[in-house]
């Protein structure tokens, strides 16, 4: 019997023993692990970039959408009147755009509102552009999706209008329009007040919702 403990403890101690002869990894078997690593990369890094490009188009879109909100309920509170400042026509556009922004400013501190062009700073409030149409019966909204040159844009209209542009296409009808841009200047920026035409192959005007160029 205690002959044969010893042989079995001694069977333990080999097989300790050859154990550690095999442990570790070889080149070959370290290369095919960095291999299968690369190409798990090289499949997720695309696809990560594409979900955060999405999720940055659709928080421009919902910075719109919450902008366009609190614009129609001041143009209902001024008398359906987008015109702040009082007057209308070419004249009194600056003052109506500076009094748009100063409103949607108190009524939605989190997002920064300017008269003019907005770009991808990457820094501080969201910025949206804002241009109040001569004659007070629309506004126009833009912003650019962070990290992308995509510019998005909302544009009001209480009637039809001619101020953006006359190309067909583009949002002049009474309602709601939603358009998307691609690729806009050097630097680019996105500017309400310049709307771009439709006539562009890069820009897209639907009202049902933001379309996808």
């Amino acid at each position: 019997m205690f002959s044969s403990a010893i042989e079995r403890l001694n069977d333990r101690r080999d097989a300790v023993g050859d154990t550690g002869e095999d442990a570790g990894f070889t080149l070959i078997e370290l290369m095919v692990v960095l291999l299968i690593l690369a190409i798990l990369l090289a499949i997720a890094i695309p696809t990560f970039l594409g979900v955060t490009k999405s999720a940055n188009d659709r928080a421009a879109q919902s910075n719109l959408n919450t902008a366009l909100v609190n614009a129609k309920s001041i143009f209902q509170n001024n008398s359906q009147s987008y015109a702040l400042a009082g007057g209308t026509g070419a004249t009194s556009q600056t003052a109506n755009n500076a009094s748009m922004v100063a409103s949607l400013l108190s009524a939605e501190p989190n997002l920064s509102f300017v008269a003019g062009s907005v770009g991808n700073t990457g820094t501080g409030a969201a910025q949206i552009s804002v241009a109040v149409a001569p004659d007070g019966n629309g506004v126009a909204l833009a912003a650019q999706a962070k990290g992308t040159s995509n510019c998005w844009y909302v544009v009001d209209n209480a009637a039809a209008e001619t101020w953006i542009t006359t190309t067909t296409g583009n949002p002049l009808a009474a309602g709601t329009w939603y358009g998307e841009a691609k690729n806009t200047g050097t630097p680019p920026t996105c500017n309400a007040s310049a709307l771009p035409t439709a006539a562009a192959s890069s820009v897209v005007w639907q009202q049902s919702s933001f379309p996808n160029l």
